[in-house]
C-alpha cells in the first residue's frame, strides 16, 4: 500500500473514514429499532438523535485510538488488547472510583484533567439531548490526535 501513489496522510485518513463509515452504517441499521420505541411510546425524538450523533462520535474516538494501537504493533491481537486497555481508560477515566483514588493525593487541578477526559463525561452530556460545542470539539480533537499518532506510528516503522 505505501507503494503506491498515496500520501501518508491519505492512506491514515482513508483507512480510518472508511472504518468509521462502516460502524456508521450498523449504526444506522438499528434504526428499526427507534421505529419501534417510537411506534409503542412516545419517545423523545431530540434525545435520540442526540444519543445517535453521541454514539456516532464516540465510535470515531474508539477507531482512531483503535488504528493508532494497530499501527504501532505487528500482531493483530496484541493491537487488540492495547486498543480495549486504552479505550477502558478514556472511558473510566470520569468513574467516581477513579476520580477519588486521585483526589486523596493529587492536586485538584489535575483531578479535573483527569475527568475531563472521559469519553462517558462527554457522551452522557450528548445523550441529554443536547449537543455541546465543546463535546463536538472533545471527540474531534481526540479523533486527530490519535490519527496524527497513527500517522508518526506508521512513518516511524516505514522508516525504521
Amino acid at each position: 500500500l505505501m507503494s503506491l501513489p498515496v500520501s501518508l496522510a491519505g492512506v491514515v485518513v482513508g483507512k480510518f473514514l472508511a472504518a468509521w463509515a462502516f460502524t456508521g452504517v450498523a449504526l444506522a441499521l438499528t434504526f428499526p429499532m427507534w421505529i419501534t420505541v417510537a411506534y409503542l411510546g412516545d419517545p423523545d425524538h431530540g434525545v435520540i438523535l442526540a444519543s445517535y450523533i453521541g454514539s456516532f462520535f464516540m465510535a470515531g474516538g474508539y477507531l482512531a485510538i483503535g488504528s493508532c494501537m494497530s499501527a504501532l504493533t505487528r500482531n493483530q491481537v496484541i493491537a487488540f488488547v492495547l486498543s480495549v486497555v486504552v479505550c477502558f481508560l478514556f472511558t473510566v477515566s470520569g468513574a467516581p472510583m477513579v476520580l477519588d483514588f486521585f483526589a486523596g493525593w493529587a492536586p485538584q487541578i489535575l483531578v479535573e484533567a483527569i475527568a475531563s477526559f472521559s469519553f462517558l463525561r462527554h457522551f452522557n452530556a450528548i445523550t441529554e439531548g443536547v449537543i455541546d460545542l465543546r463535546d463536538v470539539i472533545y471527540f474531534a480533537t481526540l479523533i486527530a490526535l490519535w490519527l496524527f499518532a497513527n500517522a508518526i506510528a506508521v512513518e516511524m516503522r516505514k522508516a525504521g
